[in-house]
């Protein structure tokens, strides 16, 4: 969650405050309609009780380049997409939207401190087709958890503002059952229809 250098709060209370002194005054900037980005910020939306304008954008670059402009108010970006921005000041960050505070900005609080129950983290994972041998999906699982687990490889992901998740793929299975149910409501609630 990120504001540009501009907008005078500087921790999320005080967004949340200014946004409940301005209702629908705030533009909060996403990748597209129905992007994580987008999501995130319905969440958020949703939690604190506030209303912001959605402003939908054809990506996340475009999104950012309003946001250090100016132009939009707020944005619930990944990591990787903002992180230089943020080291060189660029922009604000109020709160990670991670169920822990970042390796890479360990000084950021989590949004999740000030509305508990709070986390949107993306992530990444590799998908086979529905029938694939047991055999070949251990294998792969194992392979790529050990990749996972190389100092050089932990460092460098953690640089850019990621969390390694090696699970099995049990594990990865469920997490997207879960993120498919919680995402659902979200979208339920904040009347996101598919363009």
């Amino acid at each position: 969650m990120q504001v540009n250098p501009s907008v005078s709060v500087k921790t999320v209370p005080e967004f949340i405050a200014y946004a409940k002194a301005n209702p629908g005054k705030l533009n909060m900037a996403s990748a597209g309609n129905g992007t994580p980005q987008h999501v995130s910020g319905e969440l958020f939306k949703m939690m604190a009780g506030v209303n912001m304008t959605h402003v939908p954008y054809r990506g996340s670059a475009p999104a950012l380049t309003d946001l250090l402009g100016g132009q939009v108010h707020v944005v619930f970006d990944t990591t990787l997409a903002s992180i230089e921005y943020i080291r060189a000041g660029r922009l604000r960050p109020l709160a990670v939207t991670t169920a822990t505070r970042l390796e890479a900005l360990p000084d950021i609080p989590t949004v999740g401190d000030f509305l508990p129950g709070y986390e949107a983290s993306g992530w990444y994972g590799v998908g086979l087709p529905k029938n694939t041998p047991t055999e070949i999906v251990e294998k792969l699982n194992k392979e790529i958890n050990a990749a996972l687990a190389d100092p050089k490889m932990k460092a460098r992901l953690a640089d850019l503002g990621g969390t390694v998740l090696a699970l099995s793929s049990a594990e990865f299975g469920k997490l997207i059952a879960e993120d498919a149910e919680k995402w659902a409501k979200v979208i339920k609630f904040a009347g996101i229809k598919p363009e």
